[in-house]
């Protein structure tokens, strides 16, 4: 377990929740409850009922699109029942965004009422779910309202959801890997897993197009502008590699590259939401063109089907998710990535530092700078579940599998 954190608190309250959120035993969940309220002297009761409401819907949400998969896969395999999951890590940002959104609807809600579950009560959690929704006869405007935004919300998100796993869907595919796509024993048979593969791909890239020509053309702007610099991305892929190769062999100039081109990657004109400071973050560029795009491009098809999310709610996503990239999957990944040549910030750090535990200390040191500024943007927008989620983030990570550590 690393002792990375987003703060300390001070108080004896503050000190036992911090106490609390390095106890292993404890669920992850409640360790980040507590790590955030350790950091911020902040609980907020809100946030965790928020989180279960976003769960019941992200829920409903996956249970339909499943459905409509698991349909279109009977059809094509003539297959009596058929049972499709794809694992995947890329719904977060749309909950946090779908919790930001519910939370101003319950802000802009009066009388007590709960536009999120169409209920009159909103202590401690009671009075309906997402899946049932029926307010009751004689709203006032403001109340009818404020259950109209959470419709077109969760509307938003089941576009913004099914784009996500298209694409993340269609690139498996493409690198022919298949072991996030799970399917029961009578479709396995039916069918090889590639073929089951490009089928719910095809299905889900259907109902997307399908739901993009109900919002305006900024919202599928947005989608096609991210998915682009990404892809750019994705094709310097081999360079990055050569680049690689090159350093680990000694080539003269190659450890520059990796420190000019990757680590520390300019960006071009004023298309993105970062200050010069930040822009100063090691490997920012590459990676926001890696992962960071697609959710800036998430934050605005919100934006551009009439949604108000401020610059510190979208910063703290993307920082957020970048260094979730670095702190749980390269991290997670290192040794397969090193001996298969993938430049990533922990494999640039293994080839750039004189030693492992210079390595070691710089990706813990660059993920726990993209989490403080992840954590203070989320303050600064008013979304203790960012900063809960962030705090998820940091706890589930374990550095200590890297060379050099003292774990």
């Amino acid at each position: 377990m690393s002792d990375v954190g987003v703060g300390t608190g001070d108080g004896p309250v503050r000190r036992l929740a911090e106490w609390g959120a390095r106890r292993d035993s404890l669920p992850t969940s409640l360790r980040a409850v507590l790590g955030y309220y350790a950091a911020t002297g902040e609980f907020d009761s809100q946030a965790v009922l928020l989180k279960r409401r976003v769960d019941e819907t992200m829920d409903r949400l996956l249970a339909d699109l499943y459905e409509t998969v698991e349909t279109a896969l009977e059809a094509e395999f003539d297959v009596a029942a058929a049972t499709f999951r794809y694992e995947t890590k890329l719904t977060l940002p749309a909950e946090l965004t779908l919790g930001y959104l519910y939370r101003q609807a319950t802000e802009r809600a009066t009388g007590r009422f709960d536009p999120v579950t169409g209920t009159r009560s909103r202590l401690f959690g009671l009075g309906g779910d997402t899946a049932n929704r029926t307010p009751p006869p004689n709203l006032s405007a403001t109340n009818r309202e404020a259950v109209a935004f959470v419709d077109r919300a969760e509307g938003v998100t089941d576009l913004i959801v099914k784009a996500l796993l298209d694409g993340d869907m269609r690139d498996a595919i493409n690198d022919a890997e298949f072991e996030d796509f799970e399917v029961n024993d009578e479709l396995s048979r039916a069918a090889s897993i590639q073929r089951v593969a490009e089928v719910a791909q095809e299905t889900l890239r259907a109902e997307t197009e399908r739901l993009f020509d109900r919002y305006p053309d900024e919202v599928r702007a947005a989608y096609d502008r991210a998915v682009d610099i990404s892809e750019s991305h994705q094709d310097e892929d081999d360079a990055f590699r050569a680049t690689l190769r090159d350093a680990r062999a000694g080539e003269p100039g190659a450890r520059d590259e990796i420190e000019s081109a990757y680590k520390h990657a300019s960006f071009p004109g004023d298309d993105h939401p970062f200050t010069d400071e930040e822009r100063d973050v090691p490997y920012l560029k590459t990676q926001y063109d890696r992962v960071g795009v697609i959710y800036d491009g998430m934050i605005d098809m919100y934006r551009g089907a009439g949604f108000d999310i401020p610059t510190a709610f979208e910063k703290s996503v993307v920082l957020a998710i970048v260094g979730a990239q670095i702190w749980l999957d390269d991290v997670d990944d290192y040794r397969d990535d090193y001996e298969e040549g993938q430049l990533t910030p922990v494999t640039a750090e293994y080839v750039l530092s004189p030693d492992d535990r210079t390595a070691y200390e710089n990706v813990v040191d660059i993920s726990e700078r993209y989490f403080e500024l992840a954590v203070a943007y989320a303050t600064e927008a008013g979304s203790p579940l960012n900063g809960i989620a962030i705090e998820y983030i940091v706890r589930s990570g374990d550095p200590t599998i890297l060379p050099g550590s003292d774990g």
